[in-house]
This record gives C-alpha cells, structure tokens and sequence, in this order.
C-alpha cells in the first residue's frame, strides 16, 4: 500500500474535504482519505489498480488540482 500527502490549495473547508473524500473513494484501489482544511492538504492511501497519477488526474478533474 503507497501513502501520499498532497497540498491542494483550493481546500476552503470541510466540505471540500468531504468532497474529495467521497471522489477519491469511489476509485478502485483507494483504501483511505483524510484531509485537513486549516492546512489545505490531503493524505490518500492506496494499493492497485489505483495509481498517483490516476489519483492527481481525479483531484484536477473535480476541480481540487495539486500544487506543484
């Protein structure tokens, strides 16, 4: 199982989080989303057939883009 820690800064509160929570969920092979609003990150856990990228491509798509 891989674990990444993102800064997306277009995190506002904790809906947002919930948001990115619900999305990255669906995908297969998320295991676990925590986020944390006050420091607009997020921390994904996952193992196959999810991959980084399948994971940044979702966050940019739903409006939540990493930074760089």
């Amino acid at each position: 199982m891989e674990t990444m820690k993102l800064s997306v800064p277009n995190i506002s509160c904790g809906h947002c989080v919930m948001t990115i929570k619900n999305e990255l969920m669906e995908m297969a092979g998320v295991k676990q989303v925590k986020g944390d609003p006050d420091a607009k990150t997020i921390t994904v856990q996952w193992e196959a057939p999810a991959t980084r990228q399948a994971i940044l491509n979702l966050l940019a798509e739903i409006n939540y883009p990493v930074a760089a």
